[in-house]
């Protein structure tokens, strides 16, 4: 803190990594992006030349047909929610302070062809929270979701619409089905699911016995001409960090990745998990016991005809030894291509990029 505010240029910069416009951008949400060389030398913080005037969302979204950066700021404190429109050259164009936003935690969000999706669950800024994350469950917080056109006074057309209570930390991906409904889905935890998640990971009392218990992939579907919000849970195992081929963010997909936990019952295990959105079928490739895969990160193959054509890559951090591995899997079967066995072990991942080497070489 200074006498001015947070220091937006002090920043871990661990909770993902991006390229854009020909910059890579390490992320952490309270801060400003770093800038990484190409050696992955650090650069310094930026700013994208001054206009960017809060910290942003470790969640950025790039639209496959624009090539444009969708993305956030949000604070515990007014204005509570700044969103921005970076071009495909990497300047910022658009900026708006979001009506109606509360100090709820935003964590990531969602873009549709013609909406833009914030979530906003029942955890929220709480100063009495001395775990080190300043956020805490809320009865009196509500859950909502907030549609916003993607339109120039998309700021001032936003609607909120209330939800069950819970907490949904990634989205998987939101799109305009054929009815012009929004849909969403996203893991989505409870009341109980979320304290026993925060207390595992601040290390209190009453822990959980694994990060993501009570972690269930959630469904709404948004009807704007009706006014209302269905929404229901799609599937039992308990999973997180989802992720998609990326050329469908803001569109249907069919096909959907996730990390699987094991519950608190033992059920599931450590995995990669497929879900056929078209079908409902889900597939899981068993990492094995003690053996826990980050986010599983789409690679498009060359020459891909299908959406599932392609490779999944993930870091597996053996929690029994001082190992880890990077997995490549065939995104269309699962099925293991390459293990690389890695010099020294990797703790437990979270996000993470990939960033193709277009130079000559």
């Amino acid at each position: 803190m200074t006498e001015h505010g947070p220091d937006l240029t002090a920043s871990v910069a661990g909770t993902h990594v991006i390229e854009h416009a020909g910059r890579l951008l390490a992320l952490c949400e309270a801060n400003f992006p770093f800038e990484l060389d190409a050696e992955l030398e650090t650069v310094g913080a930026y700013d994208f030349d001054g206009k960017l005037r809060s910290a942003m969302t470790a969640h950025p979204k790039t639209d496959p047909v624009t090539g444009e950066l969708h993305f956030f700021g949000s604070s515990p404190f007014p204005p509570y929610l700044l969103y921005y429109i970076a071009d495909a050259k990497g300047q910022i164009v658009h900026s708006a302070e979001i009506p109606g936003a509360t100090a709820s935690l935003k964590h990531d969000f969602a873009i549709t062809r013609h909406h833009v999706v914030f979530i906003e669950g029942s955890v929220t800024f709480d100063p009495a929270e001395h775990s080190g994350i300043p956020y805490g469950w809320s009865d009196a917080q509500p859950s909502r979701i907030g549609v916003m056109p993607r339109t120039a006074d998309g700021a001032a057309r936003i609607r909120w619409f209330d939800i069950e209570p819970g907490n949904m930390l990634h989205a998987a991906n939101a799109y305009e089905d054929a009815q012009g409904r929004i849909v969403l889905e996203g893991p989505t935890v409870d009341r109980e699911g979320f304290q026993l998640s925060w207390n595992w990971w601040v290390g209190a009392p009453g822990r959980g016995t694994e990060p993501n218990t009570r972690s269930y992939t959630r469904r709404w579907v948004v009807d704007l001409a009706q006014g209302r919000v269905d929404e229901q849970t799609i599937d039992d195992l308990a999973v997180e960090f989802p992720t998609l081929n990326e050329d469908y963010v803001g569109a249907e997909n069919r096909y959907t990745y996730a990390v699987s936990f094991p519950d608190q019952d033992g059920y599931g295990g450590y995995g990669v998990v497929k879900y056929d959105r078209a079908t409902g079928a889900r597939r899981v490739h068993q990492a094995g016991d003690a053996r826990l895969p980050s986010e599983a990160v789409f690679v498009p193959a060359e020459g891909a005809a299908n959406e599932d054509d392609g490779y999944l890559l993930t870091v597996v951090s053996d929690l029994k030894q001082d190992a880890s591995q990077l997995l490549v899997l065939d995104a269309a079967g699962l099925d293991r291509i390459a293990t690389v066995h890695l010099p020294r072990r990797v703790t437990g991942g979270i996000h993470g990029s990939w960033i193709p080497d277009t130079t000559d070489q």
